[in-house]
């Protein structure tokens, strides 16, 4: 007897093969008939997430927000996802062609990656977001979020399948594992014979153990203990300005900044006032030995601090000596997702951008900014933090494969 989730891995590849096969005209009024559909059944959706954050006691602020379905949202997320109905098709072309010596023709096409898993906590927009691009791109998708966001995702996804139905469409394209126990996601991560992808969205160690313990291919994401340098040289008017968005406009996401490293040239003189408009901004301070003898506002950072994801309203703050000591730090501490530099130097700059390792790096700009949609892809299934296959924000193009088509006429090899 076959589990539950080795069926809907079953139904996913064979779904597969049809959503492939559907042209882009029939994708995209697909994709904006289910934004119509979530508007339409907003009522429910809010009805259900309602539910969600009556259970979720043990979320933080910032955590809960992430998890809120309201107006404004699902607004925002039908939105999106009729956005996705404008982008170009990823599988059309032009593809490389070329004839071989032998005189048939080899075609380098573009092709979906097929099933594509996706695993992720407390964040139902996701469940949204997957099944549109993955959908858009031609792939199967199978979902599985988090037990916060149960009732929500299982709505949304309800919403969804019902317009494939519609369209006399098969509506395992889009499916979500309901079992939330830890089962069902050992259960996912060694699917190999169903599942062609999968990507983890969450926390630091939610991450870790998906990569450490999946059998299927895995694209890595998300953990972002991100920092920012401020050389002695830095706009410090501006800097204070980036810093306080890059840390505050969103504290739950992978690209909020966790980490303020400062030129010990002029700590004395930049710690305080940034230290005054961070805690204005309502964010806890901590700091090295240095730091906090500068200013008694911060609290004394323990060494578990230099490597935690906050994903709240905390940062740390330490002192370094120069550009040196600030890259070999973050190279330490970093988890290869958003770096910034704030400051003028041109060397320094250019030290900072190419001996960081991160898929993203920064000079005078918000953290905040690595995002698909920020960066023109139109929107993304992840940000990756690996260097295989995609790197940085992935959109349309990170979720298909490659395939190649030779045409002949009897021709074999000497």
């Amino acid at each position: 007897m076959m589990t539950t989730v080795e069926k809907i891995g079953q139904q996913a590849k064979e779904a597969a093969q049809v959503v492939a096969q559907l042209s882009i005209q029939d994708r995209n009024q697909i994709l904006l008939s289910m934004a119509e559909a979530l508007r339409e059944q907003k009522s429910a959706i809010m009805a259900a997430n309602q539910t969600d954050l009556e259970n979720a006691t043990a979320l933080s602020g910032p955590m809960r927000n992430r998890l809120t379905l309201d107006d404004a949202t699902i607004e925002g997320i039908a939105t999106s996802l009729a956005a996705v109905a404008d982008l170009d098709d990823p599988l059309a072309g032009p593809y490389e062609n070329w004839e071989h010596p032998s005189g048939f023709k080899i075609i380098k096409k573009t092709v979906p990656l097929g099933v594509v898993a996706m695993v992720y906590e407390a964040r139902p927009n996701v469940t949204v977001d997957a099944a549109a691009l993955t959908f858009k791109s031609g792939n199967a998708v199978i979902l599985r979020g988090g037990k916060e966001a149960i009732h929500s995702n299982i709505a949304l996804a309800q919403v969804l399948r019902s317009v494939l139905t519609d369209h006399q469409l098969n509506p395992n394209i889009i499916q979500l594992i309901t079992d939330t126990t830890h089962d069902s996601v050992n259960e996912l991560l060694h699917l190999r014979q169903y599942v062609d992808v999968l990507i983890p969205r969450g926390s630091g160690s939610f991450i870790d153990f998906v990569v450490t313990n999946a059998t299927v291919p895995v694209i890595e994401t998300g953990a972002g203990n991100t920092h920012i340098f401020v050389d002695e040289d830095a706009d410090q008017d501006q800097a204070i300005e980036v810093i306080v968005n890059a840390k505050t406009q969103k504290p739950a996401v992978c690209n909020a900044a966790e980490k303020l490293l400062i030129h010990e040239k002029i700590a004395a003189e930049f710690l305080p006032k940034v230290a005054s408009a961070l805690i204005e901004a309502g964010v806890e301070l901590r700091g090295d030995d240095q730091a906090v003898a500068i200013d008694g506002r911060l609290s004394l950072a323990t060494p578990i601090d230099w490597d935690t994801e906050y994903n709240d309203l905390i940062m740390a703050i330490k002192v370094v000596t120069d550009i040196d000591a600030a890259i070999d730090w973050i190279n330490a501490h970093t988890t290869h997702h958003s770096e910034t530099i704030l400051g003028k130097n041109s060397q320094h700059v250019a030290d900072f951008m190419n001996r960081v390792d991160a898929a993203v790096v920064y000079q005078n700009v918000s953290s905040r900014f690595t995002d698909g949609f920020e960066f023109g892809f139109g929107a993304e299934i992840g940000i990756s933090t690996q260097k295989l296959h995609a790197r940085g924000p992935m959109g349309l193009p990170a979720l298909t494969t490659i395939k190649y088509e030779v045409f002949g006429d009897g021709q074999t090899r000497h």
